[in-house]
Parts: C-alpha cells; structure tokens; sequence
C-alpha cells in the first residue's frame, strides 16, 4: 500500500516540501504556519485492489488579535433608572472566547446579577437599572480558551445625567436568542435572555409545548441563562423567555432543532460477482439533516452513466466486465459530518473447475431411495452443465430430474440405476468434468430392538440393538440416554458397548435412579440412519421424607408430621418412625397410633414414651422395594414431666453391724425418673407387724440406706419395699423384701468441741497488760477489770500468735508493779471451707445427714465437730433449711449452703420437733440423726 495527502482538495507535493514528510502513511508536520497549513486534509490509499479516501480532517489554529488601542471610548451618559448596554466588540479572533468585564481598575470585576448581565455570546455588558454606584470606567476582557490569550479594550465611562430620575417602564429584552436554534446531538446548548426594565425585571423559562424541564436543565445567572447538557431529540422544540416587572412583561421565543452527524444505518461488504452479473450495492445512514449520498471508486467520484445508475444512495452496474473492479466507497453527509463506508469489487473470469466440489469416487445408496448428486463447479460466467451416465447423455424422465442449478435427482433407485455419473461444464472460458460410481444396496433391518422395562436400583441389564444389512455397507452404533449421545470411556462404570460388528447391545452394570429414562439406539451406514428406543424405569427405595416436626408432646406422646420423599418409582406403602434419646444407643422404633402407617398419612402418634425425657425423631418410607433412607432429625423436644411409674428392683440387702439394717435396691435409671427432684422413699416393718416405717433418700444415684436403732435385735427379719418420688410426687413401690437386721456389734464414736480462748485468772481491780514480743512495742494491749473477778478474756488477737501477758493491781493513783509475764499462743483460725456433698434421708421421726469432711490446712486449726442447725423454728405444716458448719479450737468454720427439705408425707410432722432447735453440735463423724423426743410432735 502507499498513501498521499491533498489539503483542501490539492495534492501535498512533499518532494519539496521540507516542513512536511510522511511516515507510515502519517502526515507529519513541523513549525505549522497559521496561513499556510490551516484547512481540510485528506488521505488516499492505494494497493493493486483500488484507491480509498480516509475521513476528513480540518486543522485550525487559534488566536486573538489586540483591541485597536488609538481607540478612545466615548462615555455612556445615562439616566439614574434607566437601563443600559456596554458593547465590547472583541477584536478578530478564532477559537471559543469568554468574556469578562473590569470595573474601574483591575481586580475588581464586575458581578453579574438579576440587575447585572455579561453575555458570552456577544461580550456586551447589561445593565437593567443604573444605580448610582453604577457611575465608573468599564474595560472588556476578551480571553481565547484555546491559547488562553487576554486582551483589554479601552475604557468606556459610564456618566450619570443631570435631569433627574428615570420612571418605571415595563421590560425591554435585550438579550434573546435566535428564532431558529440549531443544536447537534449530545451537544450542550444554552439560551440567553436579558431585559432592562424598571424595576429590575424577573426572568422566567418555559416550552411552549407545555412539557416540564427534565432534571438535567439548569438555570443559571439569575435564569438569564437556560442550559441543557446532552442534548437529545426530545429537547427539540419552542422555548420562550418571559421578562417580567410590576410595569408589564415581555417574551422573546425560538425553536431548537434537533441536529446530529451522519451515522451507518447499512453499510458495504465486500463482493465477489462474475463477469456479465449484475451488481446492486445499497448503504444506508441516520442523520438530521437527513444525509446526502455519494459514491466513489478507486477515490474518484462515480457519475452515473448507462450501465451505472445511483438512486438514493444505492449503486447499480449492469453486465460486470473487468475493469468494474476495484475499490468502492458510500460516503453520506450533512453539515455536521460525513462519514465513508467501504469495499472491494471483485468481478471474476475463469473457466469451470471441479477441485473444490468433485462427486465422491463412490456413491452408496439404499435401493428405493431418492439419490442427489450435485455438479457445483467454481465458473466465471456460471457454467452450464450436462450428466452422462456411462457414455450417455442423461434426458429426463418421471424418475431423473435435471436441475437448473445442475443437480441430478434419481428418485426410487434401483440396481439397474447402479452406473458411472460423469457432470460435464462449459463457459466460454473452457470445459471439465467431474465422476463418481453409484453402487445401490439392500435396505437395512433392525433384528432385535430393546423393549420398556422396569428395573430395580442395583441390578444390571443388557438393551439389545441388532441389525441384518447389505455387507457393502459400513456400519457403526451409537447410544442416546435422554438426547444426550453416552460417552461410554467417561461413564465406563455403567455402560458398555456389547456384541460384534452388526451388534450394538448396550450393557448398564449397577443401575440407579438416575439411569431411568429414554434410552435410543442410532444406526449409521453409508446410506441411512435408523433408531429404535425403549423406556427404562428404574426402581428403587424410597427417598427421605422431610421436615419431621413435632407438632404436641405430653408426658407419653408426641403428635408427629412430616413431608414425603421421592417414590423412586414405585408408591411409598407405608412409615416408620424412630426415635432417639441421650440414654439409646442409635435410633430405635417406636410405637405409633395407628401401629402401621399407610403411604398415604403424614402424621402420627408416637406412644409408650418416657416422661421429662429429651428426644428427636426420624421418619423412614417403605415401598415395595425396600426401605429408604431415613428422613433428617426432628428438634430435640422434651417430655413433660410425671409421677414417676417404675419402682426400684432388685430390693434385699442385710449384713452391717450390730443394731443396723442394711437396705440395698437397683438404682432406676434416670430415663425413668419421670422429673426433677427424683428419690427414693424406703419402707420397712419388723415381719409380722403391720405399720411401716419410712425413710426418704433425695439422691437419685444411691442404691443403699442403713437404719441404726440400739433395739434392732440382731439378724432379725424385716418386711422391705422401696418406692420412688420426684416434684409431682410418689411413685408406685417395688414388692415386698425380706431382710434380715446385722449380727454383729456396732462401734461407737464421741467428739468434743474445743474454743479457742486465752483465759486469765487474776484479784479483783486489776489490769491486764499483753503483747506480742519486745521488738513490737506497738503491739501493747491492756484490760481493765473493776469488781470482784479473777477471770477476763481477751479478744482481737491475731490467730497462730505468742502473746506476753502480765497482770498488776491499780487502784487511783495508777498501776502497781507487773506481775512476772507469761507466754502463750492463739490458736489456728477455723477452715474457711463449708462442709460439701451434702445428702439427708428421712425415716418416720428421724433425720439424718451425711457430709464430706472438712480437712483443715496446714494453717488452720484442726477440725474437732460440726455445728448443724435450723435457721427457722418450724410447723408441722413447712418445710425445713438446715445449715452445716464445722467446729475446731479456732472456732466456728463457713456454713454450707441451706438445705431444702420439703415435706413429703405426714412423717415430717414427726421431725419438726427435733430441728426446733436452734443448734445441735456433733462429732466429726460427719453424719447426724436427729429424733423427735416423743412419738407425736
């Protein structure tokens, strides 16, 4: 390719030009001259196809030319009121100027306002009402945005006239904009509109359409400007601005068209015709104004002329030759652009050839089919063409058809039409020819097709797919599972092709749900395709139900729902339900109401369930092939709590020591304890008496109780039972045990309690004096006693401490000599921990405790006895708190926490005598019973 530039429709002669060179096809340009290289350039390419024109391309320069400065401006002499207009008449110029205007000397700048106006289109300066402060000198500033050149005018003074003061009148527009405005596409436009008037008049915009302004308008310096950004074809139309004062009002109004640039509706392609053809080539382009249309060729503007015509944009040339190709170019216009389409010609002359479409050497058809064979020679002109079988011209008949396109039809062919076909074309370039051998075969049968079947999840088939044909024929199988064509290496696992060469059987090892569906078997030979298919219905469990809620629970029930799963082909018959609990090893059925559960029910009532016990459960389907798969857990719920209804077992026990009688029982396991505050209740008789007597045990988890009385005779029989009790009350009692009281001897334990006290014995009128060593002189304590004692006690001393003690007499006059002092030490303090694992059973009048015992630290004192106490005196009618603490020489150690002791049968009433008592104190046995003092309390 090669390229050369014209600038205003001259070609650029850039042998001699050493400002200008090209390179690459670019023009270059250097130390640009305003007069010489300013105007309209264009390229031209050119290659062995044709010449090309490029877009235009307009090169301006800018520039601002000073005001004339010998130019001296009169002075405006004007009326205070009147309106005025200051004209700045800028100086030559080219580029986009913006205008400014001085007040006096520069910085100061004159503000626009409702009164005050500078127009950008023409530079002037309004003013609508002459004030006063209006009186000064005025210098337009010119500025070039382009070269951002600045130029002054000379100053124009504004004068006040002498003869008074100017009346209202109404508003005079100076300021308006055309009565035709024409705005290009995306453009932004602005109006302006301007009055003088007094009073200062207001300015106000509409469309006369009555249509509103769209967010995107924009008023601007007091509304004398409207602006309207990105402008479209719906913001055509008649504007009007309204001046307006108390004196009367005034309009200015114009229209804006809407204007845009050419743009390709349809464009060329390029083409490739024979010689003789006819050419038609239309293009197409939206544009306002609507664009004008020319045509060049090889760069050279087409005339129409007779064989070449142009009619609204459309070229056409008749009867091609030669020399019509080249390079083509549309090119539309209107005052806002123009734009250029183009494209190659290619007009061909050859003689015929066969070597892109000749007939396949041999031709294979059914016998009683229609035979095609085509004769598409490449020919500039087309070609006309002959079919000869064997050495004989074919004619047509009522089974040959001879298309004009040279196509040959056989319809029902038989062997007779097996022959050699030979297509024959000739322009008037030259001759050839093309052959094939028509070889005609038996149809072909399908002997063995697959049939709908149903098959359960697992199991394994063959689909039989077998066929008889011509053994000129080849063969070949393929397999469709639901219009998807098995890829039989990918899903290997499954499917196999089976049997020889006229087999196609389709093996599927395995079968899931996912394999039930369309199953087709496709046959392919040289001449035909056949297809047979069959259905599969794939069997299997049912899938999970779903959302498995439960819907009610009580203490033995729960009111369950669910949704069903998937059938998987065969109707789910019926339901199981599961449940699970903190105490079950896995899931385990449970009973239902009713017991079977039809396919068609989604709920139903589990039974026999143990109170105050949390569960979940899960719903398992059935149909006729098995089991499913179980649906997800329900919410763990929880069952209301009840009286408990399970007694202990295994109830026996004997043996212990002497005066004892050992009970022993099978803890119930605490899913069967129905509640919170489980126990036991043990009633025992001496055997052939006939009232029991009870005992109350609050710790779920023991499984012994020994009653101690010194009465008991030794292995004497008993009549036992054990019951049980939670917060709703008791339960049922297990049958009646015999146990046999202990043989053997008790051993008895006492403890004392120790204080820890420093007690002095001294006369009467004395003073102790202690302290804790001679180095600790402020540790010096005294106690005086007046009256007849010889004993004081002394408290507030430090614990595990040697104190000095001494006693002297005092009487008025002070203190007589010291007796020799003595030396002791306090004891440890108590152990700051309250007795733990406190349990309590309760038999007929009897409490007793059992606690663990509390072990003092190496720093505390030593524990010698517990202190056990109620904090309330008690009614036959309340229930109880008792409190443990333990005793040592230091003294009383923490309480344990209160215990609650709620009554449970008339036999409390027996105790309550016996914790009366504020406190009782007992050995470090950590174990109390407590008796009432006679048989009613």
């Amino acid at each position: 390719s090669f390229f050369l530039w014209s600038l205003n429709g001259t070609l650029i002669d850039l042998g001699n030009d050493y400002r200008r060179h090209m390179s690459g096809g670019n023009l270059i340009i250097s130390n640009l001259d305003r007069d010489q290289d300013a105007g309209i350039y264009q390229c031209t390419a050119f290659n062995v196809r044709g010449a090309i024109l490029s877009r235009r391309a307009s090169l301006q320069f800018a520039y601002l030319d000073n005001f004339k400065t010998q130019t001296v401006r009169s002075a405006v002499n004007v009326r205070e009121g009147q309106g005025v207009v200051l004209l700045c008449g800028p100086p030559a110029y080219s580029g986009e100027l913006t205008f400014a205007w001085i007040f006096n000397e520069y910085p100061y700048f004159v503000q626009q306002d409702s009164r005050r106006f500078i127009s950008q289109e023409t530079g002037s300066l309004y003013i609508a009402k002459v004030e006063p402060s209006d009186v000064g000198n005025y210098t337009c500033v010119v500025n070039n945005t382009v070269t951002r050149e600045k130029v002054l005018s000379s100053p124009t003074p504004l004068v006040l006239r002498s003869d008074g003061v100017m009346g209202e009148y109404e508003p005079k527009i100076e300021v308006h904009f055309p009565d035709s405005v024409p705005a290009a596409k995306e453009s932004v436009v602005k109006l302006e509109c301007f009055a003088l008037g007094n009073p200062v008049p207001e300015i106000s915009w509409r469309r006369t359409s009555g249509v509103p302004f769209s967010s995107k308008v924009k008023m601007r310096n007091s509304n004398a400007v409207l602006e309207i950004p990105n402008f479209q074809q719906e913001d055509a139309g008649t504007y009007e601005c309204m001046a307006e004062n108390r004196r009367g009002k005034n309009a200015a109004r114009g229209r804006i068209s809407f204007h845009a640039k050419p743009h390709w509706l349809q464009t060329l392609t390029d083409t490739a015709l024979s010689i003789q053809e006819n050419l038609f080539w239309e293009c197409k382009a939206s544009g306002k104004p609507k664009p004008s249309y020319s045509w060049l060729k090889n760069g050279d503007t087409i005339a129409p002329e007779g064989r070449v015509q142009i009619e609204n944009g459309a070229l056409s040339i008749a009867a091609l030759n030669l020399s019509d190709s080249g390079m083509y170019q549309c090119v539309a216009e209107n005052k806002h652009g123009i734009i250029y389409s183009s494209a190659q010609l290619m007009v061909l002359a050859s003689p015929p050839s066969f070597s892109k479409s000749p007939l396949r050497a041999l031709l294979k058809a059914r016998s009683g089919s229609e035979v095609t064979l085509e004769c598409k020679p490449q020919a500039s002109p087309p070609a006309i063409s002959l079919w000869k079988k064997g050495n004989e011209i074919l004619q047509r008949t009522e089974r040959i058809t001879l298309l004009s396109n040279g196509t040959l039809k056989i319809a029902n062919v038989t062997k007779r039409d097996a022959a050699t076909y030979t297509c024959v074309a000739k322009n008037q370039f030259g001759t050839a020819s093309t052959t094939g051998r028509l070889l005609i075969t038996e149809p072909t049968r399908i002997t063995m097709r697959p049939t709908n079947m149903e098959i359960i999840v697992g199991e394994s088939i063959v689909l039989p797919c077998q066929i008889a044909c011509d053994p000129a024929l080849d063969v070949s199988f393929s397999w469709a599972f639901n219009g998807q064509l098995i890829d039989f290496q990918r899903d290997g696992d499954h499917f196999e092709r089976v049997g020889g060469t006229i087999s196609g059987d389709l093996m599927i090892r395995n079968i899931q749900l996912n394999h039930g569906g369309k199953y087709v078997c496709v046959i392919d030979t040289d001449v035909e395709s056949l297809s047979t298919s069959a259905i599969l219905v794939v069997k299997g469990p049912p899938g999970p139900p779903d959302k498995v809620s439960v819907e009610e629970i009580t203490d033995s029930t729960a009111q369950l729902s669910w949704t069903p799963g998937r059938d998987n082909g065969s109707p789910i018959t019926g339901y199981i339900v599961q449940a699970r609990t903190p105490f079950t090893v896995g899931w385990q059925a449970v009973d239902t109401v009713p017991e079977m559960i039809n396919g068609n029910m989604l709920t139903a009532t589990v039974v026999g369930l143990n109170a105050w016990v949390e569960y979940e459960f899960r719903v398992v389907a059935r149909n006729n092939v098995g089991l499913g798969e179980p649906s997800p857990a329900s919410a763990k719920t929880r069952t209301e709590d009840a009286i408990p209804d399970t007694a202990p077992t295994d109830v026996g026990g004997g043996g212990g020591t002497k005066s004892e009688l050992v009970i022993t029982w099978e803890p119930v396991p605490e899913e069967l304890q129905n509640g919170e505050g489980f126990g036991y209740i043990i009633a025992f008789r001496p055997v052939g008496t006939v009232m029991w007597t009870r005992a109350v045990i609050s710790t779920p988890g023991v499984a012994r109780y020994v009653f101690r009385n010194d009465t008991i005779p030794p292995f004497s029989p008993f009549d036992v039972k054990v019951g049980a009790y939670n917060n709703r009350g008791e339960g049922p009692f297990s049958s009646i045990a015999t146990v046999y009281s202990a043989e053997e001897a008790p051993c008895t334990l006492s403890l004392k309690s120790v204080f820890a006290l420093i007690k002095i014995s001294f006369l009467f009128r004395q003073q102790v004096v202690y302290w804790e060593d001679d180095t600790k002189p402020d540790t010096i304590g005294k106690v005086r006693i007046s009256g007849n004692y010889t004993l004081a006690n002394i408290t507030g001393l430090t614990a595990d401490t040697v104190y000095y003690l001494s006693v002297a007499a005092f009487n008025t006059a002070g203190p007589g000599p010291q007796s020799a002092p003595i030396n002791t030490t306090t004891k440890k303090p108590p152990p700051d921990r309250p007795p733990l694992n406190i349990q309590w059973t309760m038999i007929g009048s009897t409490l007793t405790l059992h606690w663990d015992p509390v072990v003092a630290m190496e720093t505390e004192s030593k524990v010698t006895g517990y202190l056990v106490g109620s904090t309330l005196h008690l009614s036959t009618s309340d229930n109880y708190l008792i409190q443990i603490k333990a005793m040592s020489e230091g003294g009383e150690g923490v309480g344990s926490e209160p215990i609650h002791i709620h009554k449970l049968s008339e036999s409390a009433a027996l105790f309550a005598s016996c914790i009366s008592f504020p406190f009782s104190t007992v050995d470090k046995s950590s174990s109390v019973h407590c008796s009432a003092p006679t048989g009613d309390a």
